[in-house]
């Protein structure tokens, strides 16, 4: 049986790490470096830096943070936000990332999902998709760009079973209803997506205690679990969270 992964987010801003809810009202909660170096050694299995303005801001990604966080860890180290070409693609990879999310960019040119998985391989190119409940559409859920804050005529199932078919090798699904609540994450849309693609399904937004991410592997037959809000205030380390999964019987790499 494959392994479920938990993996911390790590959302940036001005070069600090920042939280909100539900794409809003965020604050800096710290240095992304440190806490990068801090989660590795307490046994995280990946890590996912998003620079979240880059996108509405029209700018490249900074660099030179990802730079920083990639020589202090040895995990797999996803990086996005403002992604938007090959020649991006390769700088991010060049500066340590081992996954390159493309997310409102891909919605906008779709075949930067294709070359860049033709490139660098499949494995490498991840969807970030920023869904959010609404019953125009066929899934009951709509796709919105730009951190949130721009909707979209896709419908979220359609975009994710697509994404794949262009070369996408895992999708992160982030739920807006859920960000930053800490009440669980959205598990209808995460099992639908996870039922009718063949690549890994990340779920993202809304975890609060080891609990959900129990229901989100089990229910929402999600491949791994992005966490936040729960071990950046303290409230659960990595190494607690894997103990409660471990008890449920879900299979999770164990610090040695």
């Amino acid at each position: 049986m494959l392994l479920k992964r938990v993996i911390v987010c790590l959302d940036v801003r001005d070069g600090k790490t920042t939280k909100g809810i539900k794409f809003k009202g965020n604050v800096d909660i710290g240095d992304p470096v440190e806490m990068a170096r801090d989660y590795y050694l307490n046994g995280v299995d990946e890590l996912v830096f998003y620079d979240i303005t880059a996108s509405s801001e029209r700018r490249g990604i900074m660099i030179e943070v990802v730079e920083r966080v990639a020589e202090c860890i040895f995990i797999p180290f996803a990086v996005g936000g403002g992604i938007s070409s090959l020649k991006q693609m390769r700088a991010v990879i060049l500066a340590g990332a081992d996954k390159v999310s493309v997310n409102s960019q891909a919605v906008k040119n779709p075949g930067i999902i294709e070359e860049g998985a033709g490139v660098f391989g499949s494995q490498c190119i991840v969807l970030g998709m920023d869904a959010k409940s609404d019953p125009q559409m066929s899934s009951g859920y709509r796709v919105f760009i730009n951190g949130g804050r721009t909707p979209t005529e896709l419908d979220a199932l359609e975009w994710a079973m697509r994404a794949e078919q262009l070369g996408a090798g895992e999708i992160v699904l982030n739920s807006i209803d859920a960000d930053g609540t800490r009440d669980g994450y959205e598990l209808t849309l995460t099992r639908r997506i996870s039922e009718a693609v063949g690549v890994p399904v990340v779920a993202s937004g809304g975890a609060g205690t080891p609990e959900h991410l129990v229901a989100v592997f089990k229910e929402g037959r999600a491949d791994a679990a992005l966490v936040a809000s729960m071990v950046h205030y303290g409230d659960y380390s990595v190494q607690a969270i894997k103990d409660v999964l471990r008890a449920a019987r879900i299979p999770v790499r164990m610090k040695s």
